[in-house]
């Protein structure tokens, strides 16, 4: 009898225990999300430059409300009144565009298709908008329209009112487009092929959409909006499908939609696969589940609900790209259409994301939460080298012109380390970054391996002088990926290449000007740049100035430290840029950039959180062992530069690296190198935080005596054991156990050693 019992307890036990059972039993996360924060965005100043994603985490598509004209970036601006369809979407950022999108809309009374015309009116009071769910009350139509996705599908609900005419319409877009309505099956079946670049001659979207309820009337349009009446297919360059319909007052009519790159057959697939005979509100629990499922990975405790929205807000965002590109084919074998070479084949892939921004913290963030994500990740990267010949630094959905830097690099280089690389792609994906490294012919775009590498190996820096824009940040970003290289080689027993790229590492210091303790454009023949102004945006910085680039040693913060003059005038330079006014000089761009205007807004000096370059900075006074002023200002950034609002960012959210900064810190940490192994302890912004780890094991993060006030570390322990390093291991997270924060409303001087301070290369070479 006590054998049974205790056999039953201990069952129930290791049940209840197990991650998927937690997620299942932990709070409603859901419902904190507003993906509706950061939507109040334009051109001229951005407050996150995000549109509303009903997903499911990294889904090959997304659907959001359009209220902008087809082709305008800025899809959702929360200050519009009128939508004009739900789109499916694979935008990854207002500044790349989209691509493979279509839209669906219902009209009710006099038929209007036209995307003007069309436009209803609609409020946010009669909007629901969650990340698995958007409903929105259409006033001109008195239609209530909804949508619930799943990875590659969506389900759509429509309520009409009594009417002899409602239509339901899908616009196929422009730049190519087919539809072809078959009354007989209720479905319409065709393609889209818009796109703004990265994409083979072949690239198509194939989709199909299934209705439940008959069609009465069938029209379709073509180019220049001309309605072509009682028709079933049409091909142009911009065409649609319109059905029609009466129905009763109340009367829903369901429609299920898929895509696929791959052919129409696929799409169906996806469709039967994924929806199938589901209900609405099946898909919609399914939907509901999957992010449940991902935001319940990280459960954190606190008072203040505004917090506590923000950070399930920003973790949503998080958790969007890079976008699944690949489909299960009728085996359920993974295979992709190749955004590359236009072909069909097997294996993963990703796309939509910016290397430039993500490598700073959405990858380290993968790499500590999602390391099978994270294989998955790297073997599309590897096939994105055997495809192209060249790795992605800015895919949507092949390669496009934008941003600089060789950062797929310590992306690949951390994931390595980490041990998320599968051995069959470790060679591949050294390959690559070697290609990188040493040549220039042949790239397909200038943001594609290093541009001025011939200059970069030369010279130890990409000159100023030569016509090669943004050269002192591609110095600084290319030491950091050689950083990353010796580092592999090392671990690859590769010695003579460690030896190259350690010393190629320390080319940062090529551009340091020590007259004024900032980083400067150099010519070719050795000479500084002149005039030099520090605050001077962009020519030989990207969308940042000297104060802000000066920082982007992420490897050897010692050295920076060093060539600066010692800890003192480290820390005073770290001062300075948030106590001297928001100056700029804007001259380079002819124009104020939203990213120029997002600095001078919010009072923090120099200091410009609204782009990346600078986001890692504040940390920096570790290393200056200063650790309170780092505290003090992340606390500051943390409460008063996001809110769970419309307007929550302070600029541009950037595929989840803006928020995965705010995910690290408020959790009181942040990767300031990704390749080592330490992450830089900040103030943590919860009472507590459980991170269950994908190998079972739970971290658990307390911060005893927090609030408002207190943003100070007096004391830390790991495991109940007195801990004074500055930094916690990525090997310590894993192993689970509790790192207790305890904090103060007064600053506490640091008391450690050198050993205490977070990685630097200089402090400890390999």
């Amino acid at each position: 009898m006590f054998k049974s019992t205790f056999t039953i307890s201990f069952v129930l036990t290791l049940l209840f225990s197990s991650p998927l059972v937690q997620a299942q039993n932990s709070p409603d996360l859901v419902d904190y999300v507003n993906p509706l924060m950061g939507t109040d965005s334009e051109f001229s100043l951005s407050n996150g430059n995000t549109y509303p994603a009903i997903a499911t985490p990294w889904g090959m598509n997304f659907w959001t409300p359009m209220t902008a004209p087809m082709g305008d970036g800025w899809t959702y601006k929360y200050d519009d009144y009128k939508i004009r369809g739900i789109k499916q979407t694979h935008q990854p950022s207002p500044w790349i565009n989209d691509y493979a999108a279509f839209s669906l809309m219902a009209v009710t009374g006099e038929l209007k298709f036209e995307e003007e015309s069309r436009a209803s009116w609609f409020s946010h009071k009669a909007e629901t908008v969650q990340p698995h769910f958007y409903k929105v009350y259409l006033a001109d139509y008195d239609v209530v329209a909804e949508v619930t996705p799943t990875e590659r599908a969506a389900h759509f609900r429509f309520t009409f009112p009594e009417t002899d005419s409602a239509y339901l319409m899908l616009d196929a877009f422009f730049q190519g487009s087919y539809v072809k309505i078959i009354p007989e099956e209720r479905r319409i079946i065709g393609y889209c092929r818009n796109n703004h670049g990265g994409v083979p001659f072949n690239f198509h979207n194939y989709f199909v959409a299934e209705f439940d309820k008959d069609f009465e009337l069938t029209h379709t349009w073509t180019d220049d909006w001309t309605l072509q009446p009682n028709s079933t297919e049409r091909e142009a360059d911009h065409v649609g499908a319109i059905v029609g319909f009466k129905t009763k007052r109340g009367e829903q009519v369901h429609v299920k939609v898929a895509s696929s790159f791959i052919s129409p057959e696929q799409a169906q697939l996806n469709l039967d696969r994924e929806i199938g005979g589901d209900t609405f509100e099946q898909t919609k629990a399914k939907a509901r589940a999957s992010w449940q499922k991902e935001l319940s990975r990280i459960q954190v405790t606190g008072s203040n609900q505004d917090h506590l929205k923000t950070f399930y807000s920003c973790l949503y965002r998080v958790l969007l790209f890079p976008r699944k590109f690949y489909e299960l084919d009728a085996n359920n074998q993974v295979v992709h259409y190749s955004p590359y070479n236009g072909k069909v084949v097997p294996g993963y892939m990703f796309t939509d994301n910016g290397f430039w921004d993500t490598f700073r913290a959405v990858f380290p963030f993968f790499n500590l939460m999602y390391g099978e994500l994270t294989t998955q990740i790297m073997e599309g990267l590897a096939n994105t080298y055997k495809e192209s010949g060249w790795l992605p630094e800015w895919a949507s959905p092949g390669h496009r012109d934008c941003m600089i830097g060789s950062n797929s690099a310590p992306i690949i280089v951390d994931a390595y380390l980490k041990g998320n690389v599968a051995e069959q792609d470790v060679a591949t994906l050294w390959e690559a970054m070697l290609k990188n490294a040493d040549i220039e012919e042949g790239r397909p775009h200038a943001s594609v391996g290093r541009e001025g590498v011939d200059y970069y190996n030369k010279l130890g820096y990409v000159p100023y002088d030569v016509n090669i824009r943004e050269n002192t940040a591609r110095t600084l970003e290319y030491a950091f990926a050689d950083f990353a290289l010796a580092k592999m080689a090392d671990e690859l027993e590769k010695k003579k290449l460690a030896k190259r790229f350690y010393k190629q590492a320390q080319n940062y210091r090529n551009v340091f000007d020590p007259s004024t303790n900032l980083m400067r454009g150099k010519n070719e023949d050795g000479t500084f740049q002149s005039p030099f102004n520090p605050l001077k945006w962009g020519d030989a910085f990207t969308e940042g100035n000297s104060l802000h680039y000066t920082w982007s040693v992420f490897h050897d913060v010692q050295g920076l430290v060093d060539l600066m003059g010692g800890t003192e005038a480290f820390e005073a330079q770290l001062d300075g840029v948030f106590t001297m006014p928001p100056d700029f000089d804007e001259s380079y761009y002819g124009q104020v950039i939203h990213e120029i205007r997002e600095m001078q807004i919010v009072n923090m000096g120099n200091y410009a959180h609204g782009n990346q370059p600078i986001q890692h900075m504040i940390y920096l006074y570790n290393h200056a062992g200063a650790p309170q002023k780092a505290q003090e200002k992340v606390r500051d950034v943390l409460t008063k530069l996001y809110a769970p609002t419309p307007d929550g960012y302070c600029g541009d959210e950037d595929n989840g690296q803006t928020s995965a900064w705010y995910v690290f810190s408020a959790m009181g940490f942040y990767p300031v190198t990704p390749t080592s192994d330490e992450y830089v302890l900040g103030s943590p912004l919860f009472d507590e935080v459980k991170l269950s780890l994908e190998n079972g094991e739970t971290f658990t993060i307390t911060a005893e005596d927090n609030g408002n006030q207190s943003p100070y570390v007096s004391a830390k322990s790991l495991n109940g054991i007195p801990y004074t390093p500055l930094y916690l291991k990525f090997e310590d997270i894993q192993k689970g156990g509790e790192f207790k924060f305890q904090m103060s409303d007064s600053p506490e001087p640091f008391t450690g050693g050198s050993e205490d301070l977070p990685y630097s290369w200089s402090r400890k070479p390999k």
